[in-house]
């Protein structure tokens, strides 16, 4: 088994995870954060699974990140980010695993966003040797694929340098992620949500050759948890886009890195089939952010006078040791650690931390 230093990975470190969990069967959960409760849960969760980890921030999430006071929301999301990286960088390698830091969907209008961020990582590179994420996603899936491509390889030879790769979509994924999305007709059978491989091998063949880069290659999933019967998932199209690309790359059945967004809620078969298709990451959002309002509910409703009032009017004692933020904000924390136990096992990921000391 290969092995890497613990902490966030770039370069010939970020390659040789993706080739781990390729090589290995296995897929890491994908998580978005929105605060330092969230990124030490997973950095938490990660730890007692033995597992590497992906954490990223939407744009709305490194906007909520910064504090929704600053008033250039541009700024806000570019400095949110920052943090993020800085808090994730400082603790990772002290939880002993490898994380991939990363952030999600960004469209045509957030372009500026990533511009910014590869601007902090190339001064972070500078400096230190490193870039300050793994990698970014670019999400051009609602414009034509020669528009697509040509923006992604133009981003991408700008993060090659850096050590960093890139992540693009190819066909769409229905429902929103923090205002990137499409719209997802009731029982649709949306052609759009079925990537072709020729589009798949056709972006291989463009972006491969200038660095490290990743897709999400849509085959029916969805952001979002929707009422069964509506979301037809196809794994077999990962299968196909292999074979085509295979086919031309000669380096074996799994040349691709690619991701599942929109994991939340999906059959465990489903995800099964992703993973042996050479699915690395999965996005699972949606039930993070449930597990933890769940946590924190229950925490209020075991002990609701607590967060009412400072004293209790039946008793007269102090509630200080109930209303605690640390207390409910730790509960929420202990749910989402117990989603991802789930999430680690599921991705056969379970114990296959390649970081060593």
């Amino acid at each position: 088994m290969p092995s890497i230093s613990p902490g966030v990975v770039s370069g010939a470190d970020y390659r040789t995870l993706l080739d781990a969990c390729r090589d290995g069967g296995y897929a890491l959960p994908a998580v978005n954060v929105v605060g330092t409760n969230s990124v030490n849960a997973v950095l938490e969760a990660a730890a007692r699974n033995g597992s590497d980890v992906i954490i990223q921030a939407s744009n709305g999430g490194a906007r909520f990140f910064a504090g929704e006071g600053l008033p250039d929301a541009h700024r806000a999301r570019v400095l949110g980010a920052a943090s993020l990286a800085r808090h994730v960088h400082l603790l990772a390698k002290e939880y002993g695993i490898a994380v991939i830091l990363h952030t999600d969907h960004a469209d045509r209008k957030l372009v500026p966003w990533l511009d910014d961020l590869i601007s902090l990582s190339e001064d972070e590179f500078a400096a230190t040797g490193r870039p300050l994420f793994t990698s970014h996603m670019l999400d051009l899936s609602a414009e034509p694929i020669e528009k697509n491509l040509e923006t992604s390889a133009e981003m991408l030879k700008r993060l090659a340098p850096l050590g960093m790769g890139l992540e693009i979509e190819l066909g769409v994924t229905g429902g929103e992620e923090d205002g990137v999305g499409h719209d997802l007709e009731e029982g649709a059978d949306n052609a759009h949500l079925y990537t072709q491989p020729e589009d798949v091998l056709r972006a291989w063949e463009l972006l491969a050759p200038l660095g490290t880069v990743s897709i999400a290659a849509s085959f029916g999933n969805v952001h979002g948890v929707y009422k069964p019967g509506n979301v037809k998932l196809r794994p077999e199209i990962l299968l196909a886009s292999q074979q085509a690309v295979a086919a031309v790359a000669k380096t074996g059945p799994k040349p691709l890195s690619l991701v599942f967004h929109g994991g939340s809620g999906s059959e465990v078969a489903d995800i099964e089939a992703a993973v042996s298709y050479g699915v690395f990451k999965m996005n699972i959002d949606t039930d993070v952010q449930f597990a933890f309002a769940e946590g924190v509910g229950a925490r209020v409703f075991e002990n609701p006078e607590a967060f009412r009032h400072q004293i209790d009017p039946t008793s007269g004692k102090p509630l200080k040791s109930l209303y605690d933020p640390r207390k409910w904000l730790r509960a929420g924390e202990k749910s989402i650690i117990q989603r991802l136990d789930e999430a680690f096992e599921t991705l056969g990921a379970k114990g296959r931390s390649i970081a060593k000391s």
